[in-house]
């Protein structure tokens, strides 16, 4: 009998969530055969069989996560004996890791909350997290009819676990908010001088290219873990995607050489491959920098973005609007655009910031080029 584990798929993975096998217990297999569908970090990964042989149990249904290094699946090369054979084994049970959770979220709530043991005991049992009840009890003491009136709420809207790209999305934003240090600045572009809109993407784009120039240590990445910072050469720029199933951070590869046109035909690959969800793993990964460039929907104007690591930075564009602002010493209307830059305070000083955005600002105006 032959053990396959999860492998790694790729560098800072920790789990997987299975889309479907292409194998059934019982079928005959070979070497690198489609085994299952996987999909992390936001793409749809085809894992291959390892060996030839029978597939003598499958770990894991469709939905599951499954962390990286746990029993994927098992295979029968000729040396089990008969009793094995249809053997279906299930996954590790997840109430384990519920159950951990659970307690962590117990003990944390009851340094936050006033409530009696067997009220404890209650919430429990119908699986309430107590920080969050609100108390009706003398002094702030949460009574068992709370506990009963917040289960009962619950139960109506029963909660679903997030999957696919929405939990790649979760994972993501928990762990910048658990690393990073934020500070943001903001300010305005004037972009009346601008026929028309023209492609602001493009244009933002050599914006960042222009910033990274002034400033490259917003263009880099930092390891918390060694505190070593890697100021990267290349602009490898993170577009920010949003689509029915979530947010995509497609990269595009050192922009900072690529022509006007260049660009444009590889935002539209990207979005079409996204859309699709036909983007390869490789095309979502090694960002250096990002762009969310919110805009687009119309509305928003500052923004308090998340920077994701290793990153340092991330620059969102809000929606070109007319305004009052002062041109010539005196009041006018003029088109404007929002910029937000928010940076890992960590690395990068407020003085890295400002040099940043200034020269955004001053590209965009068409004051310099990138």
């Amino acid at each position: 009998m032959k053990t396959f584990n999860l492998p790694d798929l790729g560098e800072g993975l920790h789990e997987v969530e299975i889309i479907n096998w292409h194998v059934a217990v019982g079928d005959n297999v070979v070497a690198d055969q489609p085994l299952v569908s996987v999909e992390t970090d936001k793409a749809v990964v085809e894992v291959p069989s390892p060996y030839s042989g029978r597939v003598a149990a499958l770990h894991g249904k469709p939905g599951d996560v499954v962390p990286i290094g746990q029993k994927l699946a098992e295979f029968d090369d000729g040396a089990a004996q008969s009793q094995d054979r249809g053997t279906v084994v299930g996954t590790m049970p997840a109430a384990d890791t519920r159950g951990s959770e659970s307690g962590q979220r117990e003990r944390v709530s009851g340094a936050r909350v006033k409530a009696m043991p067997a009220v404890r005991a209650l919430a429990r049992k119908l699986g309430v997290d107590l920080i969050a009840v609100d108390p009706t009890g003398a002094d702030g003491m949460i009574t068992a009819d709370d506990v009963k009136r917040y289960a009962s709420v619950v139960s109506e809207v029963p909660a679903e676990p997030l999957h696919g790209v929405r939990r790649a999305m979760a994972n993501k934003m928990q762990q910048a908010h658990a690393e990073i240090v934020p500070a943001a600045i903001h300010d305005d572009a004037d972009v009346e001088s601008w026929i028309d809109k023209g492609d602001v993407t493009v244009r933002l784009i050599r914006a960042m290219v222009a910033g990274c120039r002034v400033s490259p240590v917003l263009n880099a990445w930092y390891n918390s873990q060694d505190m070593t910072l890697r100021i990267v050469k290349n602009i490898d720029l993170g577009i920010a995607i949003n689509t029915e199933d979530g947010l995509f951070v497609a990269v595009m590869r050192d922009v900072g050489s690529r022509e006007d046109t260049d660009l444009r035909v590889g935002l539209n690959v990207l979005k079409k491959d996204v859309e699709a969800r036909a983007i390869p793993l490789e095309e979502m990964r090694g960002a250096t920098i990002t762009l969310s460039n919110y805009g687009v929907f119309g509305v928003g104007s500052r923004a308090n973005l998340v920077v994701v690591p290793p990153q340092v930075a991330i620059v969102g564009a809000g929606t070109i609007r007319p305004r009052i602002v002062a041109h010539n010493g005196a009041p006018a209307v003029r088109r404007t655009l929002p910029l937000s830059l928010t940076f890992d305070h960590r690395v990068a000083t407020g003085a890295d910031a400002a040099r940043f955005l200034k020269a955004m600002i001053d590209s965009l105006e068409g004051k310099t080029s990138p």
